[in-house]
């Protein structure tokens, strides 16, 4: 049985979407939802699922209790799915290569600190990019520098607002999330 955690901080598409994915695979467990943000609907998602949430404060997150908390559950693999905070350094250390996010952009081009969401389809949009995409990449001690484990693509077109690039790049998530954390969990 691979055991999962997947950290939040918004809407929580790619927490249904994960969810859904391996609610008939009875090899994989979803172990909890972590969430930074007391406003985001993935608390209500998480409780629609049925899987137990886990609210942190920066505080707690960036303490070693929290780190132990997390190993005290055994996981195979933690998963950033909209979650915006940097992971610190002793949790990266506690779970090498087993920390993984999605970036919706085709690093390294906008990636790093303020590089998320809206901020990113604004920038691809306004550099006029032919192509842009997703990068599901692990994660280490700097922003969106961890090695890439799979990167997938979408021309963009002449009118392409940062709007419907968005919407191309959830289509991405979607599709190809998933069936990554699957590749990386038994790929061990």
């Amino acid at each position: 049985m691979k055991r999962l955690s997947i950290f939040v901080s918004g809407n929580g598409t790619n927490l249904q979407r994960i969810a859904e994915y391996f609610a008939n695979k009875p090899n994989v467990e979803i172990v909890n939802v972590v969430c930074n943000n007391p406003k985001a609907y993935s608390i209500e998602r998480a409780k629609n699922l049925g899987i137990p949430l886990r609210m942190i404060t920066r505080q707690e997150f960036n303490s070693p209790e929290f780190t132990e908390e997390m190993a005290s559950l055994k996981l195979d693999l933690i998963v950033l799915a909209g979650f915006l905070w940097k992971i610190p350094v002793n949790l990266i250390q506690a779970y090498p290569k087993k920390i993984v996010n999605i970036h919706p952009a085709l690093l390294p081009k906008y990636g790093g600190k303020g590089f998320y969401g809206e901020h990113v389809h604004e920038a691809v949009v306004a550099a006029k990019e032919t192509h842009s995409g997703i990068t599901i990449h692990y994660v280490n001690e700097i922003y969106d520098n961890g090695e890439i484990i799979l990167q997938a693509h979408v021309a963009l077109d002449e009118k392409e607002t940062p709007d419907s690039l968005a919407a191309k790049i959830h289509q991405l998530e979607q599709a190809y999330f998933p069936v990554a954390i699957e590749q990386v969990l038994f790929r061990r």
